[in-house]
């Protein structure tokens, strides 16, 4: 399912065969079956950050005079300072570089690393240290002003480098985005040997890596791993933490402002605390008009209980709409096996137990056969979360599922058949604002069945 802003426990993309198999396999098939159509992985979500809006843990940003103190002492922006009052007016080959003789001069008169040079000698060109014309490199207008536009330009021109070979390591620098985002999601921290796991596992899964390749990579990659953590760490991003790295207060800044260019939901603490201390009505409510970030369910369910957390939705959506139990659903996929008890309860409510079931399933435990017109049914209140959004006809666009085709005319005439409350209104829905004529007709004349029955 799309990111809608409202919610939703189901991919109905998934819904179709489900709603044809559910009801006649069990075991390892239906768990599998179960969690495709949760859109979830049994073994758990990986891969990169690819198109997907993705939410973090809200984090706490150091002062703005602390942090604007720190950028300077930057070990990059202090070589490129010096590099730039270094370099004064001199002659540059024709990709703007200095000529063999200079960089090696350079290198020396600076004590730079020769590896490090072209970076360095970059980011005091972009921050107006230096300036390149026609007649060679001169001073610049010099940095911004401003010290933390200054510092996001550096980190900028940092990451745009992994292309050419920023770090040393092919596969640092191709997963370096996902490690800048794993780690600021956790903030203490990570350790090292946790760290190479995890490049291992996005290299495997998101390239296909072959074993023999994993083999070797698994014999080199700490070192150069090592290497890669030594660059970043030149560079502010990174620092050493015991046995395992961090990001730095600057690090999680940058990193942060990467993640909101990138259209991701990073909020600072202060954005979402309030809604910690919400009730589980008014949470479901702030997050239906679309007032809370992604990130405030998770944190409102870490001040909690998640067993009272999980009761308190659900009493909710027992008595709510299908827009509600889309949110709350939401809120209740990122809940663990700790919630079990609560989910077990709400197989006793009418509107909720196949939820739960599903719930269930998808985690392993033990939950009730769903059958087919169960199936139906949990695409009705799926897709009735559509009357609860006020743009119908955009967020129609963002299921997937929706897309005209012979599945979607199927799955209207089983709709049609529903004993969902709302399957009339959801064939309404469709057939007023579905883009395409055909499943539009579809529906309307469903609707027209349904309702003459």
């Amino acid at each position: 399912m799309a990111n809608t802003g409202n919610g939703g426990i189901f991919d109905l993309g998934e819904l179709r065969s489900l709603i044809d198999e559910l009801g006649n396999v069990s075991g390892e098939e239906r768990e599998a079956l179960l969690a495709e159509m949760a859109g979830g992985d049994p073994e758990g979500d990986r891969g990169d950050l690819g198109n997907e809006v993705l939410s973090f843990p809200p984090v706490e940003l150091a002062p703005s005079d602390e942090l604007t103190a720190a950028v300077l002492s930057v070990p990059l922006v202090r070589d490129a300072r010096r590099l730039a009052e270094w370099t004064g007016t001199r002659e540059v080959d024709e990709q703007g570089l200095l000529r063999p003789d200079d960089a090696r001069a350079a290198v020396e008169a600076l004590g730079l690393a020769g590896d490090r040079l072209r970076l360095v000698w970059i980011v005091a060109v972009n921050s107006g240290l230096l300036r390149i014309t026609s007649g060679g490199a001169g001073p610049g207008p010099g940095m911004s002003a401003d010290l933390m536009e200054f510092w996001d330009g550096v980190v900028m021109d940092v990451l745009d480098r992994t292309e050419e070979g920023l770090t040393g390591s092919a596969v640092a620098d191709e997963h370096l985005t996902e490690m800048l985002a794993t780690i600021y999601a956790t903030a203490d921290g990570i350790a090292y040997s946790a760290l190479v796991e995890g490049m291992l596992q996005a290299h495997e899964i998101g390239c296909e890596a072959r074993a023999g390749e994993m083999r070797r990579l698994r014999e080199r990659l700490p070192a150069e791993l090592d290497t890669a953590l030594d660059l970043l760490q030149y560079c502010g991003l990174f620092e050493r933490a015991g046995d395992g790295v961090r990001l730095t207060p600057l690090g999680v800044w940058a990193v942060r402002q990467d993640l909101l260019r990138e259209g991701h939901d990073a909020p600072l603490l202060s954005e979402v605390a309030e809604y910690a201390e919400l009730s589980a009505v008014e949470l479901v409510e702030a997050m239906l008009a679309g007032h809370a970030p992604s990130s405030a369910p998770t944190l409102w369910v870490e001040r909690r209980v998640p067993e009272d957390a999980a009761r308190e939705l659900i009493k909710v959506a027992a008595s709510g709409t299908a827009g509600q139990r889309g949110v709350i659903g939401t809120v209740l996929e990122e809940m663990g096996p700790e919630a079990e008890p609560a989910m077990r309860e709400a197989l006793a409510e009418p509107t909720m137990w196949r939820h739960a079931a599903v719930w269930l399933g998808v985690r392993d435990l033990e939950a009730p056969v769903l059958t087919e017109n169960d199936g139906t049914w949990l695409a009705v209140d799926t897709l009735a979360t559509l009357l609860h959004i006020p743009d119908a006809r955009e967020a129609m666009g963002e299921f997937e599922a929706l897309e005209g085709g012979d599945e979607l005319v199927r799955l209207i005439e089983d709709v049609s058949r529903s004993s969902h409350p709302d399957a009339i209104a959801v064939l309404e829905l469709l057939g007023t604002h579905h883009p395409d004529p055909s499943v539009a007709k579809a529906a309307r004349k469903a609707a027209m069945k349904a309702r003459s029955r």
